[in-house]
């Protein structure tokens, strides 16, 4: 592997962490902070709108640090939707998302380590501790199908925004926040839906801690979001027939 590759795989590792640490962690810290501490008034329960907040401004900060070095991508899908829309080679997809898989276990067992040193202790095996993703109302989420056609459509949408914003012709120098906010915004459609994934190696990080129906329930988000960025790749190579299949990789 070259000095080239081994950056770029790096800068993918480091980039999935952040984004997973920053988002899952502003869940995770709130609820156990919420739930152990409100009697001494140190709670800081951020909701639904500063969880979906802090997986944008990953999204934005890590794309402007490495979107340079490596498109920025941190999700798995994403990478297969390039692949898909000629932006992205295929021989390079394997080690990208080899090293966002590693990224998102490490800040998933960083959130874990941190969370133990919450006063009165920290349970990660019980459902959804670790801002894992699920389905049925056993897990308190939308059943299966809703999960399914929800995850597929906002990843298509979500990937359809990273290609249009990283255009050759779009605004220079605001594909990263057109993407954060897009992020953003698909968080505040589906965190009641799902806990919002359209991110396979975010919704693997957490899951491999929590174990249980996390981990039964994992599939479907490893298959849905690939499902909608691919579909949503080829739509946007047809809706922009003249990008080259070489450009360079969108931050995501």
């Amino acid at each position: 592997m070259d000095q080239t590759i081994t950056k770029r795989l790096a800068a993918e590792l480091i980039g999935t962490f952040w984004l997973v640490f920053g988002g899952c962690g502003t869940a995770v810290f709130a609820i156990i902070t919420r739930g152990t501490a409100d009697a001494d008034g140190w709670s800081r329960g951020v909701g639904l709108t500063g969880v979906s907040l802090a997986f944008g401004l990953t999204v934005v900060t890590g794309a402007y640090a490495f979107g340079h070095i490596s498109g920025g991508h941190f999700n798995p899908a994403v990478t297969l939707g390039l692949v898909a829309g000629k932006r992205v080679a295929a021989k390079d997809a394997p080690a990208y998302i080899g090293a966002q898989i590693v990224g998102g276990i490490l800040a998933a067992g960083a959130i874990w380590t941190i969370a133990n040193g919450v006063p009165g202790g920290f349970t990660n095996t019980t459902p959804g501790n670790l801002a894992s993703n699920g389905y049925g109302p056993d897990r308190g989420f939308y059943d299966l199908g809703a999960v399914l056609f929800a995850e597929t459509l906002l990843t298509f949408v979500f990937l359809l925004v990273i290609m249009g914003a990283t255009h050759k012709k779009a605004a220079a120098g605001f594909g990263g926040l057109a993407i954060g906010l897009a992020l953003t915004l698909i968080h505040l459609i589906s965190i009641p839906i799902s806990n919002t994934s359209v991110n396979p190696a975010r919704s693997i990080g957490p899951a491999v801690f929590e174990g249980g129906d996390a981990l039964g329930q994992l599939w479907a988000f490893i298959v849905a979001p690939i499902v909608g960025a691919v579909l949503a790749g080829f739509v946007y190579s047809w809706l922009a027939p003249n990008v080259a299949e070489d450009e360079a990789s969108a931050a995501a």
